[in-house]
């Protein structure tokens, strides 16, 4: 596993979307889908609002593999499903930064969202 360095760390998680292209099993990119960032610790996160069966979640898992862009940073990067024990700092990450939208922010919170958490690691 490689590190997010802390520039590149901090760009993207205060960016306040993020854009993901995962890669399809030929090596090319699919289109990116704009969505929620957050970060714990030293760690990057997404969420799935429709789980584990949502279009781009399914995608993402092909090759585990993709590109990011957001802040101004572009990375290809590695996609790891989250263990059970991160997501409650991932969900203090989403209400931190995103509480003001309160009627959205709670679909990222459900057992269906936090089952497709996945880990954004640079590679």
């Amino acid at each position: 596993m490689t590190d997010w360095n802390s520039s590149d760390l901090e760009k993207i998680a205060t960016a306040e979307e993020l854009d993901l292209a995962s890669e399809r099993s030929n090596g090319t990119l699919r289109d990116p889908v704009t969505m929620w960032v957050v970060r714990s610790g030293d760690r990057l996160y997404v969420r799935s609002v429709k789980g584990t069966g949502g279009p781009w979640y399914e995608g993402a898992q092909a090759r585990h593999q993709g590109r990011i862009e957001a802040g101004g940073v572009r990375r290809d990067v590695t996609f790891q499903e989250a263990d059970r024990e991160e997501y409650r700092g991932v969900d203090a990450a989403y209400r931190e930064k995103y509480g003001r939208c309160t009627t959205i922010v709670e679909h990222v919170l459900t057992e269906r969202a936090r089952a497709a958490t996945l880990r954004l690691e640079p590679r």
